[in-house]
């Protein structure tokens, strides 16, 4: 990764969308959008999954996100380290 916590500008332009289209596919506010795109603000991991559904990405590679957090993420469990 270049430095950068997420690439949701970058991986927008790829996808020729904008933010206004992912803020109206997220149900969420476009000012939250572009903070995101520009690394003011994070989207949480639930909005992570549903942004790399949209734009059919690879989770690991578009966000740094560690696998072990992916994994794990909608399951009860007691310990996860």
């Amino acid at each position: 990764m270049d430095g950068r916590i997420n690439r949701t500008k970058f991986m927008l332009v790829d996808k020729g969308k904008t933010n206004l289209w992912l803020a109206m596919q997220l149900g969420k506010d476009p000012a939250t959008v572009s903070k995101w795109c520009a690394n003011l603000a994070q989207p949480s991991l639930e909005t992570i999954m549903q942004i790399a559904k949209l734009l059919n990405v690879d989770i690991t590679t578009s966000f740094a996100l560690k696998p072990c957090l992916i994994c794990h993420f909608g399951r009860k469990q007691k310990n996860i380290q």
